[in-house]
């Protein structure tokens, strides 16, 4: 067997892996959605807060209405890694833009890994794509070592899931 130091691309590529795997049985749903807690903060002066907004004043020509701008919502995986590293790290941060890569690689793991499983199921003539599916597309996908324990974390994950 080969020795594989701590600092080691496979070791990185392992954990990652184990974060995606983790991360998508954690995956948003819409009804489970919190708000973000609020922490305490510092009374401000009172005349700040109960300030009235000012009112739009309305021309009547009309002409000089300005297009509202459509806020995009994008569901990421940030929270989720961020709860995942605590686990792993209590005492690490992680800056935004390794955030946003480790948003964009469990993005393309999962479309990797959906485009194999939606192919897999095709060749069997199958209309629906289970968790065997799965399973096979992890076991193409990923290399070697890297696809069992991404097996036994998505199996572990859905025995979880089906128990409670």
């Amino acid at each position: 067997m080969l020795d594989i130091g701590k600092g080691d691309i496979f070791e990185d590529l392992k954990l990652k892996l184990c974060l995606s795997v983790t991360l998508l049985a954690m995956a948003p749903k819409a009804a489970e959605k919190k708000p973000a807690e609020k922490k305490p903060a510092e009374k401000a002066p009172a005349a700040a807060e109960k300030k009235p907004k000012a009112e739009k004043k309305i021309s009547k020509e009309g002409g000089d209405k300005k297009k509202k701008r459509i806020k995009k919502n994008s569901e990421t995986y940030k929270i989720y890694i961020f709860k995942v590293l605590k686990q792993v790290h209590p005492d690490i941060g992680i800056s935004s833009k390794a955030m946003g890569i480790m948003n964009s690689f469990i993005n393309d793991i999962f479309e990797k890994l959906a485009q194999e499983s939606s192919r897999l199921a095709r060749y069997n003539k199958k209309p629906t794509i289970t968790s065997r599916e799965i399973q096979t597309a992890v076991r193409l996908v990923l290399p070697g070592e890297l696809a069992k324990h991404a097996v036994s974390e998505g199996t572990k994950a859905v025995t979880k899931f089906t128990s409670s």
